[in-house]
């Protein structure tokens, strides 16, 4: 099994930063990805940026320009560096791992951003 922990939500005035950060234990031997995806009330959940091993990297347009995925391949975390933060950035934002076949999830840490 594998286990995701994610810190660094928060509540930011509009045009602040955050930084996110998704640790990953347990039985970890081959990563495909990992990535971050976030919902909003009543919203489906989306992908806002992913990472693979090789290090490409892909954002949801939303967030290009904003947003910075980076990843610690010594101590399987990942981070978000949010930067620019809009109130429609507001959210839970999960982070998923892709292991071979299997994709897991974190608890989610919420995102809030006042205009």
């Amino acid at each position: 099994q594998v286990q995701l922990v994610e810190s660094g939500g928060g509540l930011v005035q509009a045009g602040g930063s955050l930084r996110l950060s998704c640790a990953a234990s347990g039985r970890i031997f081959s990563i495909n990805s990992m990535g971050w995806y976030r919902q909003a009330p009543g919203k489906q959940r989306e992908l806002v940026a992913i990472i693979t091993s090789g290090g490409n990297t892909n954002y949801a347009d939303s967030v290009k320009g904003r947003f910075t995925i980076s990843r610690d391949n010594a101590k399987n975390t990942v981070y978000l560096q949010m930067n620019s933060l809009k109130p429609e950035d507001t959210a839970v934002y999960y982070c998923r791992l892709g292991q071979t076949i299997f994709i897991y999830w974190g608890q989610g840490t919420q995102v809030t951003v006042s205009s």
